[in-house]
């Protein structure tokens, strides 16, 4: 499945791309149009899956387990027009996947598949395999990194990702939607077994309007930390919801090892 790759010059590009867009078994699209809560200035994020070569797996020398392109400089941020694309390798997609990682769960949920594959089919079929209640408390640690940026904490404390927002609504509205959507999210996660993207209706518009501003800092302050009590809630609950306490790592094992093998065999 070669030639997967965006045709998007790039002015970043990161990692094996060779490897990683010429053995590509799945990519989806990521970020705030995929939940539905873009305001229609955001950039397109893709996430892609590829299959490392025999070479990669069974020598000795070191590789990259992913790779990153994007139409935008290192350090520029993205927007309008833009493409970010990143691609991992299946072996770490799954290690990320099992444990909870909110961001790559969305390729297993995403409604906007770019392209796909027999195994990629596979890959989100696999969906209740992989995800457990672990994800419930992934989706907390991000909630709460969000959180504390939207307050002016984190790595941003100095020097704000968005200072147009800062200035415009005294928050970054976009680290409080993203938080909002976390827990809103995780909630669902841990009730259902499933994500619905783009988000129900009801919660899309929520994200949308703390994105746009139309809460004040202290409003939005307030309804995430309630957000996040009731996945803190559901998070501790063992008896809430569907999902099994850890991945079915046996049956996880088994499709990673017959996917190489399928790979590799048709060349």
């Amino acid at each position: 499945m070669g030639g997967m790759m965006p045709s998007s010059p790039a002015a970043t590009s990161v990692g094996d791309r060779i490897t990683a867009t010429e053995n590509e078994i799945l990519r989806v699209e990521v970020g705030s149009t995929a939940h539905g809560i873009s305001v229609g200035n955001d950039d397109l994020d893709l996430m892609a899956v590829y299959v490392e070569t025999p070479e990669q797996l069974l020598g000795i020398a070191e590789h990259a387990e992913h790779y990153v392109s994007r139409t935008q400089p290192e350090g520029a941020r993205s927007g309008p027009g833009d493409v970010d694309y990143v691609a991992y390798s299946l072996r770490k997609f799954l290690r990320l996947a099992t444990v909870g990682n909110p961001t790559v769960l969305v390729l297993l949920y995403g409604s906007t598949v770019h392209a796909t594959s027999p195994l990629g089919e596979e890959l989100r079929a696999l969906a209740p395999a992989i995800v457990s209640r672990r994800a419930g408390y992934r989706f907390l640690g991000y909630l709460d990194g969000q959180l504390e940026r939207m307050r002016g904490g984190g790595r941003q404390s100095r020097v704000p990702s968005r200072p147009e927002l800062v200035e415009q609504h005294g928050y970054d509205t976009k680290y409080a939607a993203h938080a909002l959507r976390l827990g809103l999210q995780g909630i669902e996660l841990i009730d259902t077994g499933h994500l619905t993207l783009p988000l129900p209706e009801a919660e899309r518009d929520l994200c949308r309007a703390m994105r746009s501003g139309t809460y004040s800092r202290e409003e939005a302050d307030r309804l995430v930390t309630s957000v996040r009590a009731d996945l803190a809630e559901a998070v501790d609950d063992p008896t809430r919801g569907p999902l099994r306490d850890g991945p079915d790592l046996d049956t996880v094992n088994a499709f990673a090892i017959r996917a190489h093998q399928e790979h590799w065999a048709k060349g």
